[in-house]
């Protein structure tokens, strides 16, 4: 007997299948785990194709990527072993996978698995045959998934009949090894485990699935009784949260909670939010202290969504270092991860080969170096370098227990700061530029021999709601680096983050939205995904449109933005209990239509709707204490800029406005489009100079047309 496997793409949000792939469990426990979170709403689909048949879920991690794609277990009577053209002499196995588009999919079309697409021919045969799903959820670029694929998909040892069909949730875990070890079963324990209760206790089974769609539904009636917060929940969410962040802050190694650490940037965000609250109230000491955790934390740290982060920092300190951890993101994304026309990848693979001969790939053989390869690369400033980053002879992945579990970066370094710039010139007793200068030209060096190494695997799919948060980032520092001092040093100028920014949002707009429906699909890869939109794709892309006009951009960005908010607001709001699902509803397959506490949803939808969430546990959901708060204030600050926009004028007052870190200001120029904004300025054009007003309920002071002035009056909180 043969087992077809079905891989399946992604056509729900990551919020459920995050929550399963924690460890193993039966469905039952799964069940009352999510049900005694209140982070989650749920609407059931009636007309799912799993209403009646459980899923051995195996997802990837869940701290890995918001994108998962599915796999299914089916069996059928053939299983294709070769392929026409030359593939087939270079692969044992070929099954249906190779005709499909997603790298994650494509990387499993040669595994002695026949593995289907997620679609309605695998549920027919799952139905047909009366079995459950095995469903597999991963990403192409997670070493796990690769760990998990080399371990059991690849092994034609493992014995096809323990493998069981696919359709709905089971049990799942995150990884499970070949055999029994660790304490924890083997892959195939836990297959034989599944074909035996599923053969001997169907009825179970399919009661509890039963019992789990009643209470789930139940789950649903959690919603709105009114249109605002409770008096003071604001103030005390954002209070509870920063503090209990504060109170598990790390102070050796930076951070927030024990290892292993993977940094959520709402977490920094809500800090220094705190901290600016805090210094307008006078209270500068506690504010000094919050904004030191998240220096130091962010020393320690580096991702690509981070980058708004370091630019909100720089914008309060004025500290560089902020400033070129947000150029390496942005300068790396600008020119690994664009395509020819200006769409923004996915992600690089975190596995590699050492060499071109090797065939065997290893994580974060890319970037990491050994002692000898430094003194040989850098030469004659080794010795300061290898200091600096912490290099060592017998590898630095040595800072914790968790810090290399399995031994595999033995003798091997990754590049840690530990101590900054001035702090190691002093000790090396040299000015801060020269020591500066000794640093980038030994990166460079080492830039350059990393060229030479095979690149990790490019997952090349665009991402709606990825491409929102770099555009957000790319046009905030067209303007915000423009702070630097003077003389700093740069691959790219910043009004080129800005030119990123557009052609990433005009790709989106001419390949994946349909003007007349006004509705986004999910993601790009040789065509438009099947799957539509998520909340996460407006949400996202709306907030970067936002940024992009409000940092210089032409008013036609807002008008997308405005229209696609309209389409969110029809297609995924709850109009009787209040917030946002995460889909649309409109996919049969789709089990479950969640309603999700998560950062990324629109804040001020969900806020009333998860009121309890922000009374019982702030410190799940920082971005919306920090919203919940922003709404209790009592009037926002508008800053209107009059005047032509593609002049050095409007230029100098743009840098201005944004040279400060204030979430409580918008920004709008002066078009007949915006009425608004129209009325405050018509009597304020000064020919050939940019004129700003500062209000506040629409009511504004005295013009002001020096960029310096301006910048001092924000600062000040003159308005």
């Amino acid at each position: 007997m043969t087992t077809r496997n079905l891989l399946v793409r992604s056509a729900t949000h990551c919020s459920i299948n995050s929550y399963f792939g924690t460890n193993p469990h039966t469905f039952n426990s799964m069940l009352r785990r999510l049900l005694s979170s209140s982070s989650k709403f749920i609407h059931i689909n009636p007309n799912s194709p799993f209403k009646f048949r459980p899923i051995f879920l195996l997802p990837s991690s869940s701290l890995n990527s918001p994108i998962r794609v599915f796999a299914m277990a089916g069996k059928d009577q053939t299983f294709a072993t070769s392929t026409s053209g030359q593939q087939s002499h270079q692969n044992k196995h070929t099954n249906r996978l190779a005709s499909e588009h997603s790298p994650y999919l494509l990387q499993h079309a040669h595994n002695p698995v026949n593995w289907y697409p997620w679609g309605e021919e695998a549920f027919k045969q799952a139905r047909e045959r009366d079995v459950p799903i095995f469903l597999s959820i991963g990403y192409s670029t997670c070493h796990w998934c690769h760990v998990m694929e080399v371990e059991s998909f690849e092994d034609d040892g493992v014995d096809r009949e323990e493998r069981p069909d696919v359709d709905k949730p089971l049990m799942g875990g995150t990884y499970f090894p070949p055999d029994d070890k660790y304490g924890r079963p083997g892959f195939k324990t836990v297959l034989r485990k599944v074909k035996e209760a599923w053969e001997s206790k169907k009825d179970v089974l399919v009661k509890s699935g039963t019992f789990a769609i009643e209470q789930l539904s139940e789950a649903l009636s959690s919603s709105a009784i009114s249109d605002k917060l409770s008096d003071g929940l604001a103030q005390t969410a954002l209070r509870e949260c920063t503090k209990a962040l504060a109170e598990s802050y790390d102070p050796k190694f930076g951070g927030f909670g024990s290892a292993p650490k993977f940094p959520r940037p709402s977490e920094p965000q809500s800090m220094i939010y705190r901290s600016k609250k805090l210094e307008e109230s006078g209270k500068t000491g506690e504010a000094e202290e919050y904004l030191k955790m998240v220096s130091f934390s962010l020393q320690c740290m580096a991702r690509g969504q981070l980058a708004n982060v370091y630019l909100d920092v720089f914008s309060i300190t004025k500290d560089v270092f902020y400033s070129r951890v947000a150029r390496d993101i942005l300068d790396y994304l600008r020119r690994d991860m664009i395509g020819p026309n200006g769409e923004i990848f996915s992600a690089e693979d975190a596995d590699s080969a050492e060499s071109e001969n090797s065939k065997k790939k290893k994580e974060g053989a890319f970037y990491v170096w050994t002692n000898s390869e430094v003194d040989d690369i850098v030469g004659d400033h080794a010795t300061h370098f290898k200091e600096h980053y912490y290099v060592k002879k017998s590898g630095n992945c040595d800072l914790s227990q968790m810090s290399d579990p399995h031994n595999e970066f033995e003798g091997k370094n990754v590049l840690i700061e530990r101590n900054s710039a001035s702090v190691m010139a002093s000790k090396f007793g040299m000015p801060l530029e020269n020591y500066h200068e000794i640093l980038g030209v030994s990166r460079k060096k080492l830039f350059d021999a990393r060229s030479k190494r095979p690149r990790p695997h490019l997952d090349d799919k665009v991402i709606v709601s990825w491409n929102g948060l770099a555009i957000s980032s790319f046009a905030r520092a067209s303007k915000i680096l423009k702070n630097e001092p003077d003389g700093t040093k740069f691959h790219f100028p910043p009004e080129d983050y800005m030119q990123v920014a557009k052609r990433a949002l005009s790709f989106i707009k001419e390949n994946l939205y349909d003007q007349q429906s006004r509705r986004l699909q999910h993601s790009f890869r040789n065509g438009p995904s099947k799957a539509p939109g998520f909340l996460d794709d407006y949400a996202f892309l709306i907030s970067g449109l936002l940024d992009v006009y409000e940092y210089g951009g032409e008013i036609s960005w807002l008008s997308w933005a405005l229209e696609l908010q309209e389409t969110q607001d029809e297609v995924f709001l709850d109009k009787t209990g209040g917030g946002y699902f995460n889909t649309t509803g409109e996919d049969e397959s789709v089990l479950l239509r969640v309603k999700e506490d998560h950062d990324g949803a629109e804040p001020s939808g969900n806020s009333a709707v998860f009121e309890k969430r922000l009374k019982e546990a702030p410190v799940a959901v920082p971005l919306m204490c920090c919203a919940a708060d922003m709404l209790s204030v009592p009037s926002k600050k508008q800053v209107v800029l009059v005047g032509k926009k593609a002049t050095p004028e409007m230029e100098g007052m743009l840098v201005s406005v944004h040279a400060s870190y204030d979430l409580n200001k918008t920004i709008g120029f002066w078009k007949e489009k915006n009425p608004n904004v129209a009325a405050m300025a018509k009597s304020n054009v000064v020919a050939e100079k940019a004129v700003a007003l500062v209000c506040r309920d629409f009511a504004c002071k005295a013009p002001i047309t020096d960029p310096r002035s301006l910048e001092a009056s924000l600062l000040k909180g003159k308005a």
